[in-house]
């Protein structure tokens, strides 16, 4: 299997800075590849240390797509070490390799999310770690509550804050023609998964990754925003 790849990150309308990092930073094709988002926090300076730390770390990782994510856990627990004052620094994560025998593994931890367009269907593939997700799984929240929810930002699992960190892991098979999407929230918190279905209609994966970019600043803009637009094309 082959595949085409584009990226596309921007610090948003309000933001003074982007503490998001993405891997590769630039567009590509190959028969495999590993794509990787991650959204910091812990303010400005520490979450973007945060997701570069653990960015890099998963990147230059050859260990299987959950250790990846672990490693990036490890690397920002260790440059807490070395500076205690960027405790509470943290980041989130989600990778996809895109493998030559046609399968994608996902390894993932936080809120930013992986989506496939098969068929011209839009399906989030990652779960959020958030405590609206619990809520709303636990029935005691809808979809329009959440919206609006004062917690809606609050996230349960993120890289850097302890030892050990639970990644859920998902494999599917890949078909040509599918589309893969990874995003920070400053997508998803901005427009709908309609609208990003939309967005995602445009041909090229660089056309797709900006449009998203564009319909996110134009939403508000109110967080950094990253994508990364995939294709297998056979």
């Amino acid at each position: 299997m082959k595949y085409v790849w584009a990226t596309a990150t921007h610090q948003g309308k309000v933001r003074e800075a982007n503490e998001d990092s993405l891997f590769p930073t630039s567009d590509g094709d190959g028969e495999g590849t590993t794509l990787i988002v991650a959204d910091g926090m812990g303010g400005h300076v520490a979450g973007e240390v945060a997701s570069r730390l653990a960015i890099n770390a998963a990147a230059s990782s050859r260990l299987d797509p959950a250790d990846r994510v672990a490693a990036g856990n490890r690397a920002i627990r260790e440059e807490v070490g070395r500076q205690p004052n960027l405790e509470g620094m943290g980041t989130t994560m989600t990778l996809l390799e895109l493998r030559p025998d046609a399968t994608a593994h996902f390894a993932h931890v936080g809120d930013s999310r992986a989506y496939l367009l098969r068929d011209e269907k839009l399906e989030q593939v990652t779960d959020d770690h958030t405590v609206l997700a619990e809520y709303m799984a636990a029935g005691r929240l809808s979809a329009e509550e959440a919206l609006n929810h004062p917690q809606r930002h609050m996230i349960t699992r993120c890289l850097g804050l302890t030892r050990f960190v639970n990644v859920d892991e998902i494999v599917i098979d890949v078909k040509p023609g599918d589309r893969y999407l990874l995003c920070t929230d400053g997508l998803n918190s901005m427009i709908d998964d309609e609208a990003i279905k939309d967005g995602l209609s445009e041909e090229a994966p660089d056309a797709a990754a900006w449009r998203l970019v564009d319909m996110a600043n134009a939403s508000g803009g109110q967080d950094n925003i990253t994508v990364i637009v995939a294709d297998a094309v056979g």
